[in-house]
């Protein structure tokens, strides 16, 4: 049985053609009257990063501007700045700013901790998430809102585009496979914002006491899934642009495999390359660069390969896997030389044992269409937005 989601969707004004779009956040600021709860008698942690912008203005500062009291941030993965390295643990700290009390969720804790709530009456949860299963704000989002049952603390999400929205595939992931990279049953691309997963993981009851979380939803003013959105700052250091972002979710997997895909460049996510055997003409040679990719794959080696930052790319292309593991196999080479990571990736095995063993695109993408059916009945109930998905 689906729970009683408590949501503010302000249908009247959530389509007008003739407005521009506003995320979550921007207004929870300039229109705090439609907060669903009295802000300034709370005592407030805010889950953000770089990302949390209202204009060219952090969301942290804003707030504070206006006198609420927020207490405590809590930081996903490369920290409340977005300065440190993809896996690199974050300590806590103090902002400079602003002098608030910074408390990673990428550390020794990836779940608040219940002293780091005492006190707390609401979150306020505001990160730009890229549409990709395997990236972590959509694991931090899970923590955050068992915590807040747990505690009976309000969640209030601001929620922010998709900018991979358009699209719904990949594999649904098996929960034998349930990692801080992949944690709920769903496909690689789900095309859901942030706002729209919470109300589904409250829904479906993917948290410890999922019926006593008070969850709150702020969505996007004028927002359709199917709209190209170009993120105005990088939501991670390795995401640079609107290129790295859409490439994303099929160069992703590169990461359980010995081959570059740009990270210690100035084009991370957005060339693919090895040495020997070359995967093309284009040379580029990883460096350490520091708050973005300290020990890249391939450092300081010359790596030949494809500059991709000028191709049409959208949703989930499975060629550069295919072409790669044929290359490979023809060199007596194993592709994926950490088995056990892609799998989490994937979400299921499945996925590199076809590729492994010589399965078209067709033929994979025909084996995920029966769970990608049922996820979209699934998610029905939980869409904010016009329903687009290719």
């Amino acid at each position: 049985m689906r729970m009683t989601l408590l949501l503010l969707c302000f249908a009247a004004t959530c389509f007008a053609q003739d407005e521009a779009l506003q995320t979550g956040a921007e207004q929870l600021v300039n229109q705090p009257d439609i907060s669903p709860v009295e802000l300034k008698a709370k005592h407030i942690a805010l889950v953000a990063n770089q990302s949390s912008l209202v204009g060219d203005t952090h969301l942290l500062e804003l707030l504070l501007q206006q006198g609420l009291q927020v207490k405590t941030v809590f930081s996903p993965e490369h920290g409340f700045r977005g300065t440190a390295d993809a896996g690199a643990k974050v300590d806590n700290s103090i902002d400079p700013d602003t002098g608030v009390a910074v408390v990673s969720l990428y550390g020794q804790h990836k779940k608040p901790k219940v002293e780091a709530l005492k006190g707390i009456n609401l979150l306020i949860f505001d990160l730009q998430d890229v549409g990709v299963r395997y990236y972590t704000y959509l694991s931090t989002l899970h923590y955050v809102m068992e915590a807040a049952a747990e505690q009976d603390i309000p969640l209030l999400v601001l929620d922010r585009p998709n900018p991979n929205g358009a699209y719904v595939d990949g594999p649904v992931l098996e929960n034998h496979y349930q990692s801080f990279v992949g944690m709920h049953p769903i496909p690689l691309l789900h095309g859901m914002t942030l706002g729209e997963l919470a109300l589904m993981i409250k829904g479906e009851a993917w948290i410890n006491k999922a019926e006593q979380l008070k969850l709150f939803v702020l969505p996007i003013k004028n927002y359709q899934r199917d709209i190209p959105y170009d993120l105005p700052v990088r939501p991670s250091p390795n995401l640079p642009n609107a290129q790295a972002v859409v490439l994303y979710p099929s160069l992703g997997f590169f990461e359980a495999t010995p081959l570059s895909i740009g990270r210690g460049t100035d084009f991370p996510f957005q060339v693919l390359g090895y040495t020997n055997p070359p995967l093309g003409p284009f040379a580029f040679s990883p460096v350490a660069k520091a708050s973005a990719a300290l020990n890249p794959p391939l450092k300081n080696k010359l790596v030949l390969g494809q500059d991709l930052r000028k191709v049409k790319a959208g949703g989930l292309d499975l060629s550069y896997l295919i072409q790669a593991q044929a290359l490979f196999a023809k060199h007596q080479l194993k592709l994926f030389n950490s088995p056990d990571f892609m799998d989490k990736l994937s979400g299921t095995s499945k996925l590199r044992q076809q590729i492994e063993q010589g399965w078209s695109e067709a033929q994979i993408r025909q084996s995920w269409q029966a769970d990608l059916q049922k996820f979209r009945q699934q998610r029905r109930p939980y869409l904010l937005y016009p329903d687009h998905p290719l």
